[in-house]
């Protein structure tokens, strides 16, 4: 049976509903003799697409149609355009909107905001990321997120893209660095900025609770910024307090945030981090799916690597980092202090556990970015290759990185479990995020190094967790990565393959696509994704990068422009 568009009486799209007149004989693009992956998590079945503008016209037996461009499917799979999650390719886009890093893997839609977002911003703030720039360099010309989302749209770039509002950026905003609580006055400023934020287009709030000055903010703090942005539609997601000794403690915040608030929550990346901490992931998972059977709606994400990728803030205590990077390199500089923050890294407490320790030491941590060129020679070593090379004890070489570079320092610390990472994989409630930028393997990106998650996130769950290890079904991975994601971020028109919808389609080979970035050389693009269409503009053919930008911005349910047009 062929369906086409229809609306239902409330003017929604009504998805696979029996076309009512004879379907136009001639669309924009056909594709044909794919099998189709809905985005449901129902099995595939054979079927044409018809694509009218920037929307799916039609879905079924084409026969007869015809199209100006048609796209032969056949042998492949067609699905939804992916949603990655968590990207970090705020700055990438800019330098570069291709995104060829995740569009060559399918993703169609980039969503920002892991508890910094790019609005909105003072003034002060602007001048302190322009001094914080390395390699990629650029005017600041927005001031509020959804100015800064706009400029990524009217510069051209690929894939659609949507953020968090940040609570970091928030703090920052209205409090500074310092190690508070908000007083009544600024957490109502905080408040008006999240309502701001919501009518622009914003999803939610996000949050980084273990980075300064973030983990400044206590419960009540962000439970009231929840509540502004739930008053909104939005949600609340979060990198939790603790991925390690305290991740069962950070994980009842989280659920006591969404309860209070009146809002759905999602963990950022969520893990168990560090091999003492392998064991509790499920006990982690218990306490998720009993406040889901309470009635909250608690989601998570991850991206499929047992290792993670950040500073080497992660690796010293809080309080040496309080009031910004400048205090925290100033800091030590100061014998005494040098000595207490070696002491802390050496000896793991119920306090603090360095991220070195839950690397299992510094051969688990690996250097892939400085902003200052005379150390990039680092780049590819370990830390503990580096401490021997420079003849200074790990916890010292890490403090000296740290103020030498101008920067908190890019690493991999190598933590996780692989009996986990499958586990969590195969969670009904888990979709995916890379946690990286979105690059391209030339130019200014080859200057720093990178986790290949950033290259390899979305094609590695086809790759080894459906066709190696058998985990996933292609259905269920699809679902994963495409209606459950939008679903949760209440995006409207995206995230499934049914008429009505936005054409967000990739076009992939189940059998060749496979993730080739590895930690030793992670510049490298995914392979076996043939097509990718955004907005119904051919971006991917055959392969190859067509030069097209026709991503745009999409928003919220707050959005002040939400009931007259939906994401445009």
């Amino acid at each position: 049976m062929l369906f086409a568009a229809a609306c239902s009486d409330s003017g929604e799209k009504a998805p696979n509903t029996p076309a009512q007149t004879d379907a136009p004989a001639r669309y924009d693009v056909i594709i044909e003799g794919g099998t189709v992956y809905d985005g449901s998590g129902a099995p595939g079945e054979a079927a044409d697409i018809a694509i009218a503008g920037d929307r799916i016209a039609a879905i079924g037996d084409l026969d007869g149609a015809s199209a100006e461009t048609v796209i032969d499917a056949e042998g492949l799979a067609v699905a939804p355009g992916f949603v990655n999650m968590l990207s970090w390719a705020v700055d990438d886009l800019i330098e570069d909107g291709r995104s060829l890093g995740d569009i060559s893997q399918g993703v169609t839609l980039e969503v920002f905001g892991e508890g910094v977002s790019y609005g909105p911003w003072s003034e002060e703030m602007k001048a302190q990321a322009k001094k914080r720039q390395s390699d990629i360099k650029y005017d600041i010309e927005w001031t509020t997120l959804g100015e800064y989302l706009e400029y990524l749209e009217e510069r051209g770039v690929s894939p659609n893209v949507a953020s968090f509002v940040g609570a970091t950026t928030l703090r920052a905003s209205v409090i500074g660095y310092e190690n508070r609580e908000a007083s009544p006055e600024e957490l109502e400023e905080m408040q008006g900025m999240v309502r701001d934020a919501m009518r622009e287009g914003a999803l939610g709030v996000g949050s980084s609770l273990i980075y300064a000055p973030a983990n400044f903010a206590n419960t009540e703090e962000l439970i009231a910024l929840n509540k502004a942005a739930g008053e909104y539609g939005g949600m609340y997601i979060s990198h939790i307090r603790s991925e390690a000794q305290e991740l069962l403690e950070a994980i009842d915040e989280l659920i006591e945030i969404a309860e209070k608030a009146g809002v759905p929550a999602e963990i950022y990346h969520f893990k168990a981090s560090g091999q003492s901490n392998w064991d509790k992931l499920d006990k982690a998972i218990a306490k998720i799916e009993a406040a889901q059977d309470a009635g909250l709606k608690i989601t998570a994400d991850m991206y499929a690597y047992p290792a993670s990728s950040t500073g080497l803030d992660a690796a010293m205590p809080l309080w040496v980092q309080e009031g910004g990077y400048e205090k925290w390199a100033e800091r030590l500089k100061a014998p005494e202090v040098r000595k207490k923050v070696s002491e802390a890294i050496l000896n793991p407490s119920e306090d603090f556990v360095s991220g070195i320790a839950n690397a299992g030491g510094p051969e688990g941590v690996l250097l892939v970015g400085f902003r200052n060129p005379d150390l990039r020679k680092y780049i590819g070593k370990t830390l503990a290759e580096v401490s021997e090379e420079r003849g200074t004890p790990y916890p010292e070489t890490a403090m000296d990185l740290v103020i030498e570079d101008g920067s908190r320092v890019q690493v991999v610390y190598f933590s996780m479990s692989e009996d986990n990472i499958k586990k969590k994989i195969a969670l009904p409630w888990v979709s995916f995020g890379s946690d990286g930028g979105s690059m391209a393997p030339e130019g200014v990106f080859l200057e720093q190094s990178t986790h290949p998650r950033a290259y390899g996130n979305f094609a590695r769950v086809f790759a080894k967790y459906v066709r190696e290890e058998g985990v996933l079904t292609i259905e269920e991975a699809v679902r994963k990565l495409t209606s459950l994601p939008a679903g949760n971020l209440k995006i409207r028109d995206r995230g499934m393959l049914a008429p009505g919808y936005y054409a967000d389609v990739v076009i992939f080979d189940p059998e060749t696509i496979q993730d080739k970035a590895t930690f030793a050389d992670p510049h490298q693009l995914a392979v076996g994704v043939e097509d990718v269409l955004v907005n119904g503009v051919l971006t991917i053919e055959d392969g190859e990068h067509t030069g097209a930008t026709a991503g745009r911005v999409v928003r919220g349910p707050g959005w002040e422009g939400w009931s007259e047009a939906a994401d445009d």
